[in-house]
């Protein structure tokens, strides 16, 4: 759809570009590049000792894999590939440019999340909207109302559209599953989740998570092992298509690279948007600082850990090549076997064979099973504001199943094109916020000390 797509490079290039990179720059640089100081935020989050189980809310596990459900999804392995695709390899050193400035940005708005937090009888609720509205009065109110008005679409098309999209392709090029029984299937397996509320969400992120995690960076590390000696040409590729693109790849340029690496970026690890600090202020035992922390740890492990395992394998298994994707951009039409899920499997092929694609199969349908199912919290949680009370809620989880079951006939190509736009409309009062609540945020970063955090 060309109007989505000059919709949302409207939004993107270069407003929302500009200011995702300036305000986690900023942070960085007042934080004295606090995200660079990997031991001290290990040890505040990873090494620290496990808190009590909290009397309300998630636990600290269930909060931290609830938010990573949502960022590690269908981004990690369709949303890699198509950055590439569409922005060249460049597209993948402007993915990490944004996820390192953005661990300070996600750690502005976990520590935000738990200072600005409510206490319900169902447990603690929390996120952008609420400080947003807390923490700048008048005007954070019209920021928060604009929040969450663009947090509902964001939910139905990233959340429900995206995740179920990326599964039925999956799967359709796996097993030759139709995909619209896939989306009927995953539809029904959400409702039975979404319908038990968040602490339901918790307990099978819990579980889930670490498990397809681990999965994955098991099966990616095997293949960048056996391609490992066309890492060094895949690394060049990326440096390359980052700085001098037109020189090595002709049509694409830089402001493709750094559009589509940064949305990607942004779409995989959510620093910006705001919403996985609504998982966060579940966490009943956090504080501030250390839920920050957690941000910092969500944002490495998201897109610094796992996308850069899908991007070396694509780019290092030959299955990507650069003329043949900007022909086909130039045509008009984009076979789905070039982009998104299908090129990854086919990545993973070259390696493992016809386990390679059963591999990425199986672990996009956990990613992004798991996703959707913390996305659904996200839209609830922001109609939730909007309305004042959790009346709507019922209804909300109906039309969330109502767009996954869609997902699994969409085109592949509008329904990222939509992801970005609302994620854009719903990142630019977000960023606004942290960049006027960062006053509060500063004096929380860890100082250098030798003391115990």
């Amino acid at each position: 759809m060309p109007y989505l797509c000059k919709l949302s490079d409207a939004l993107w290039d270069p407003v929302l570009l500009i200011l995702f990179l300036a305000v986690g720059g900023y942070y960085t640089l007042r934080s004295g590049f606090f995200q660079l100081r990997v031991g001290t935020w290990l040890r505040g989050t990873v090494g620290a000792p496990r808190p009590a189980r909290p009397t309300a809310g998630l636990t600290q596990l269930q909060a931290l894999c609830t938010a990573l459900a949502s960022t590690i999804g269908t981004g990690s392995i369709a949303g890699v590939a198509t950055a590439i695709f569409f922005g060249g390899p460049g597209a993948v050193l402007w993915m990490w440019v944004s996820a390192l400035v953005g661990m300070m940005t996600s750690f502005a708005e976990k520590a935000l999340a738990i200072r600005y937090r409510e206490r319900t009888p169902q447990g603690f609720q929390g996120g952008p909207m609420c400080y947003m509205s807390s923490g700048l009065c008048k005007l954070g109110s019209v920021l928060a109302v604009l929040f969450s008005l663009a947090c509902i679409p964001a939910s139905l098309t990233g959340g429900a559209l995206v995740q179920s999209n990326s599964i039925a392709l999956s799967l359709e090029a796996a097993f030759g599953l139709p995909a619209r029984w896939v989306g009927l299937g995953t539809a029904v397996a959400a409702g039975w989740v979404i319908f038990g509320g968040i602490d339901r969400v918790g307990r099978l992120s819990q579980r889930l998570v670490p498990a397809m995690a681990g999965l994955f960076l098991a099966g990616g590390g095997l293949c960048l092992f056996v391609l490992r000696a066309r890492l060094p040409a895949a690394l060049g590729a990326i440096w390359q298509g980052a700085f001098r693109p037109q020189a090595a790849f002709g049509g694409y340029s830089v402001g493709l690279a750094l559009r589509y690496g940064v949305a990607r970026g942004v779409f995989t690890n959510e620093a910006g948007l705001g919403t996985s600090a609504i998982a966060h202020a579940a966490n009943g035992a956090a504080t501030p600082a250390r839920e920050g922390m957690w941000g910092i740890f969500e944002v490495a492990v998201s897109t610094l850990l796992i996308c850069s395992v899908t991007a070396l394998v694509i780019l290092a298994s030959g299955v990507y090549d650069p003329q043949t994707a900007l022909a086909a951009i130039a045509g008009g039409h984009v076979p789905a076997e070039l982009l998104g899920a299908p090129l990854s499997a086919r990545a993973f092929g070259t390696v493992l064979g016809p386990l390679g694609p059963a591999l990425v199969a199986v672990c996009l349908l956990l990613f992004a099973f798991t996703s959707l199912l913390g996305w659904s919290c996200y839209g609830e949680r922001a109609l939730r504001w909007l309305k004042g009370s959790d009346r709507s809620a019922k209804g909300f989880r109906w039309l969330f199943l109502f767009f996954v079951f869609l997902g699994g006939a969409g085109e592949v190509g509008a329904v990222w094109q939509l992801a970005d736009l609302f994620n854009g409309l719903m990142a630019l009062p977000n960023l606004t916020a942290l960049l006027l609540l960062s006053p509060e945020v500063l004096p929380l970063v860890p100082k250098r000390s030798r003391r115990p955090i």
